[in-house]
């Protein structure tokens, strides 16, 4: 249910900006034959000539409408150009027109807050920009007004005269207008502005409302289409919101909507005006009721949120009529392909943007025996997200069968499936540095583990929901040895899975798993040590066996040690791959990577950055120290 926020203090200037018939603009851009010819892009499907997702404002004279199918549209428009969508996995790939999506994003940002709300539309907060031409150019004469802004639509000017632009150029320009009204023609000024920018850059026309809030230039971004503009000044709201539908208002488009016409009577937005705030929450609850008494006068007060990425990823496929799906191998076929193209997705987001998803959540459509419509929906399903194509699989087949138990009420009856949706959400940015403790753990050979943007899939076994993100190595590819640079500086790890010298020697065992500690143990298990570097005086060399101890000057002497029984072991010719030390320099930890370790591992290290004057003699269990959490047990 709808919730009213708390108003701004100052006025703002938000736009609501909207691509025209976008999918027929970038097939377009791509097949330049087709621009001013009528032009429809189909989504994947060869049933009566697939589903129209957009129409070019040439086939709409002739009446095609999206809700047509591709055989309808032709009988209607017979010279119309159907483009078909590019397919993949059996399924529309919209990669496409994400990426012209993302085009238009660049360029509307670079005047304010900006908000992608989908691939062809933006919010923005262009308050700050508006206020700076204010003070330093503001339009003070009708012919300084730049053209594309005078076109611009005004509700309560006067827009079926011979006068229009004149009309235009002296509202946006007056000296007795509120500041309120100000700020509007300023931000009109800006956002005809950006969308010459976008057509020139792109190729691409675009459609905007600017009001004072998300809500007002939302609903009236499309009135003008295409490539037009229209403004929503305070003294036009109420009028404007007297004659609207309730079913166009955001959020009212369902059950909501309808219990305000069916149970009050309302049936546009003015007809709110009659029903007090009290009243209004006595039916619909406090939050609802107040945001139902606010949109009523037009107030707003959601705030455009500074996002240029998507919250979620969803992949989805409709298998209508025959097509439906009644059995769980032909569920479990569809939903691998879902899961593979999503779990491309996330790679790409992680690796481009150094973010992660939380949460799968499965939807789907489904119907009863020879039930056409089920009274009980099937339920949706979610679980927290593991990374790795092969567990998203996994988990999404398990969340179908558990909602397909609840929907079927374990009953045994046949049962189809005419929609299947993953959705993967709750997508946040890795804090700056988590990858950086694979630095500060160095192997015998002072070798490099590969970067984040080399190898940054998160491992199949560690939720993404851990505080510690370390870069990932999977035990499939690792070897022995490897080098790389990250940051200019050489990064050494223990490989997850190192190989005997020969096949005489034993595989070492896996490091066991210690209640209570990080999941950083995946990535360190005990490996044959090569030859050891020689170290600086300050230098630490920890042993692996049981009684090792943290502190400095035992484990430089059983360092020294380790180092003579090496340089022996080579010139004896002997196998230097049974030593089991590993060693790292105290002037490569870096604090901000020791506040990430347990509280038990800081108070260590700081004692090896800050020595003690007295090493204490008490005997420090088996776990307190930090060689106890990497050594293995021999």
């Amino acid at each position: 249910m709808p919730v009213a926020r708390p108003e701004p203090q100052e006025p703002r200037v938000i736009a609501h900006v909207d691509m025209d018939c976008f999918y027929v603009q970038v097939e377009q851009r791509r097949s330049p034959e087709l621009r001013g010819q009528p032009t429809a892009v189909v989504q994947y499907n060869d049933w009566k000539g697939g589903g129209l997702i957009a129409v070019s404002y040439e086939a709409r004279k002739f009446g095609v409408k999206r809700s047509m199918r591709g055989d309808d549209a032709k009988r209607v428009c017979p010279g119309i150009n159907l483009v078909q969508v590019p397919v993949a996995r059996g399924k529309a790939d919209l990669n496409l027109y994400r990426s012209a999506g993302s085009e238009v994003v660049a360029i509307l940002s670079s005047k304010g807050k900006c908000e992608r709300a989908s691939i062809d539309e933006v919010y923005l907060d262009l308050t700050d920009a508006a206020k700076e031409m204010l003070l330093q150019a503001p339009p003070d004469s009708p012919e300084q007004i730049f053209e594309e802004a005078a076109k611009s639509n005004i509700l309560g000017l006067p827009s079926d005269d011979g006068d229009k632009e004149k009309n235009v150029r002296a509202w946006l320009c007056r000296v007795d207008a509120d500041y309120q009204d100000k700020l509007l023609a300023c931000g009109a000024i800006i956002v005809a502005q950006l969308r010459v920018r976008v057509l020139e850059e792109t190729q691409f026309t675009c459609s905007a409302g600017i009001a004072h809030n998300k809500m007002l230039a939302k609903l009236v971004s499309g009135m003008h289409k295409p490539a037009q503009q229209t403004v929503v000044p305070s003294s036009s709201v109420q009028d404007f919101l007297a004659s609207l539908p309730v079913k166009k208002m955001k959020q009212l488009g369902g059950k909501l909507g309808s219990s305000l016409q069916d149970d009050l009577g309302v049936d546009t937005i003015g007809d709110l005006l009659s029903f007090t705030e009290e009243k209004l929450q006595e039916c619909y609850g406090v939050n609802t009721g107040t945001w139902l008494w606010k949109i009523a006068r037009g107030i707003s007060g959601e705030e455009v949120e500074d996002r240029l990425l998507p919250k979620s990823h969803g992949c989805g496929k409709t298998f209508p009529g025959p097509k439906a799906l009644k059995n769980n191998t032909s569920v479990k076929g569809w939903l691998d392909q879902l899961c593979e193209e999503l779990s491309e997705r996330l790679q790409s987001d992680l690796n481009q943007n150094k973010r992660i998803a939380q949460t799968l959540t499965l939807h789907a459509r489904a119907s009863k025996g020879n039930e056409r419509d089920s009274v009980k929906k099937f339920p949706s399903k979610s679980c927290p997200l593991r990374y790795g194509t092969g567990k998203l699989q996994e988990d999404a087949m398990k969340l179908f069968e558990s909602g397909l138990h609840d929907f079927l009420d374990s009953q045994n009856t046949k049962w189809s499936i005419t929609s299947l949706s993953v959705i993967a959400s709750k997508i946040f940015d890795i804090p700056s540095g988590t990858s950086s403790i694979l630095k500060y753990i160095k192997g015998p050979n002072s070798t490099a583990a590969p970067s984040l943007s080399d190898s940054s899939s998160i491992p199949e076994d560690q939720p993404p929901g851990n505080n510690l993100y370390v870069t990932p190595i999977h035990e499939e590819q690792c070897e022995p040895s490897f080098s790389e640079k990250e940051d200019g500086d050489s990064v050494s790890v223990i490989s997850a899975k190192q190989y005997p010298a020969n096949e005489g020697k034993r595989t070492p065992k896996k490091l066991s798993e210690v209640k209570g500690t990080s999941s950083i143990l995946k990535f360190l298990s005990r490996g044959q040590s090569t030859i050891h570097e020689k170290r600086k005086a300050d230098g630490l060399i920890c042993s692996q066996g049981p009684g090792s101890s943290s502190q400095a000057n035992k484990a430089e002497e059983h360092g020294r040690s380790i180092q003579a029984a090496d340089r022996s072991n080579i010139n004896s010719g002997g196998d230097q791959s049974t030593s089991n030390t590993w060693m790292f320099n105290i002037e490569d930890i870096d604090p901000s990577v020791v506040e990430e370790l347990p509280p038990e591992i800081q108070r260590e290290i700081q004692g090896w950055i800050r020595p003690p004057k007295q090493a204490s003699t008490s005997t420090k269990r088996r776990g307190s120290t930090i060689s106890s959490y990497f050594a293995p047990k021999n």
